[in-house]
């Protein structure tokens, strides 16, 4: 490890805010360890457990969320990082912060939110995270009192940043997908000081390859399980359609076929269907094992072959072969074909859109107007220390009298909720009180961060997770 660190200088080390080794005696952590267990800590990274992945969380309680699919990255990335020869726990963190912003509904969210916030600088997920990490996580303030997030150490931030462009200098080839919002350029900035314009280190690199590489094989395993695929009676015609919509728009007929012979040539492909027995699950568990060995070995063998190292921050590039990159998509179109287009989830992410776009439309309605926030904050701490044993404003969102009195409140001074939904009513009611009695909003995509904090939303709303 100390041969790891001497590849990172104090550049790489700095915080926005010098700390200190440590407060309290404690054991000694080195700076990237301390990262890593500020995210771990974080509560946005427990918020990921109320998202889910492919299959929601009713069909079986096998699936995975989006704090146990974190995990896993970070476990590939950890992994690949020690054979390449990068900071293991940079990469890892790198991971577990992954997809921190992601909105409830995961990408079908961040689609509507972003539709919805297209004239006043969009929504990403990816910006997300990096307003969570250098902002609204608690836990660091600098000296003119505003907060720097988990300060994090540059290069572990430079780690997390997938997409290192705002929204207006985007490449077409990043499809509409940026790192920052223009309200964070500072915390950007400084991240990216002394970085070459648009181009990721190798750890944002690992990061991104082991999360292809976790949902990739992840979901056709969940899937399986689901009862959704079958890899032994593929419908290629069909599912090469869906890759080259989704993925690969020029690859042919032939040159799918051979991809997946080459998948079907490890060992432990399935020759019969799952039937859901033990010997079936291990089975498949050693599937899945199989091909992260297999794609991950192939890229650390790239690598290798093209660079000599140090595969550090700017020193190298990580080299993804196009069959091992083909076999990593052929798996995504089985997984997309069979699970992302079933009519029962295309129905699903339609109500899931339409939840977004009717609580944004109400929050829009709250949060614009200041003088309405203040009233309804006056209201709620007027209720509250009349109640029962005086309760403190910040326990009226436990108590249902009186989020029902705070609901009729907004009900009688905005039409636009009343005509809402009762469940969308009640929710915008606890998210009226915890907005604005304890964290006084700015910009709109710091509204959307809300909803993503807001995991009983998704309780609420039918079980749409």
């Amino acid at each position: 490890m100390d041969r790891v660190e001497e590849l990172y200088d104090e550049h790489a080390r700095d915080r926005v805010v010098p700390e200190p080794p440590k407060r309290v005696e404690a054991p000694e952590r080195l700076a990237f360890e301390r990262d890593r267990a500020r995210v771990v800590h974080a509560a946005s990274f427990r918020r990921l457990a109320a998202k889910t992945q492919v299959v929601g969380p009713q069909s079986d309680d096998f699936v995975r969320n989006r704090l146990t699919h974190s995990l896993e990255v970070a476990q590939i990335a950890r992994d690949l990082s020690r054979a390449l020869g990068t900071h293991p726990d940079i990469t890892e963190t790198a991971a577990l912060a992954h997809d921190l912003g992601h909105p409830p509904f995961g990408h079908n969210g961040e689609r509507a939110l972003a539709a919805l916030a297209e004239d006043c600088g969009g929504f990403e997920g990816n910006a997300q995270t990096l307003r969570l990490l250098t902002r609204l996580e608690a836990k660091t303030f600098d000296a003119a009192g505003e907060s720097v997030g988990l300060n994090l150490t540059r290069a572990t931030l430079d780690a997390c940043t997938k997409y290192p462009w705002g929204r207006a200098e985007a490449p077409a080839s990043a499809e509409g997908k940026f790192g920052v919002y223009d309200d964070d350029r500072a915390a950007f900035d400084w991240v990216r000081a002394g970085a070459p314009a648009t181009r990721r280190c190798v750890e944002a690199q690992v990061m991104d390859l082991a999360d292809d590489v976790a949902y990739s094989v992840h979901d056709v395993e969940d899937g399986t399980v689901a009862g959704k695929v079958d890899l032994t009676r593929l419908d290629t015609a069909a599912v090469w359609e869906t890759v080259r919509k989704w993925y690969l728009p020029a690859a042919s007929d032939a040159e799918l076929d051979e991809v997946l012979v080459r998948l079907r040539g490890v060992g432990s492909w399935p020759a019969t269907s799952y039937d859901g027995t033990r010997r079936e699950r291990a089975a498949l568990k050693n599937l899945t094992s199989d091909l992260i060995g297999r794609f991950c070995g192939a890229v650390q063998q790239a690598t290798f072959a093209t660079a000599e190292g140090p595969f550090a921050r700017y020193a190298a590039d990580l080299v993804v072969p196009e069959e091992t990159w083909a076999e990593i998509t052929v798996l995504k179109g089985i997984a997309a074909h069979y699970v992302m287009q079933d009519a029962t989830r295309v129905a699903l992410q339609v109500r899931q859109r339409e939840l977004l776009t009717e609580l944004v439309a109400v929050l829009l309605v709250i949060v614009l107007c200041e003088g309405a926030a203040t009233r309804v904050g006056t209201a709620v701490a007027s209720s509250a220390t009349s109640a029962p044993g005086g309760r403190r404003p910040c326990q009226v969102r436990t108590v249902p009298v009186q989020r029902m009195k705070l609901f009729v409140f907004i009900r009688q001074r905005h039409h636009v909720v009343k005509g809402a939904p009762v469940a969308i009513q009640t929710t915008v009611a606890v998210i009226t009180f915890t907005t604005f009695a304890q964290h006084r909003l700015g910009t709109l995509s710091t509204v959307f961060l809300r909803l993503a904090y807001l995991t009983q939303v998704q309780r609420i709303f039918f079980g749409l997770t």
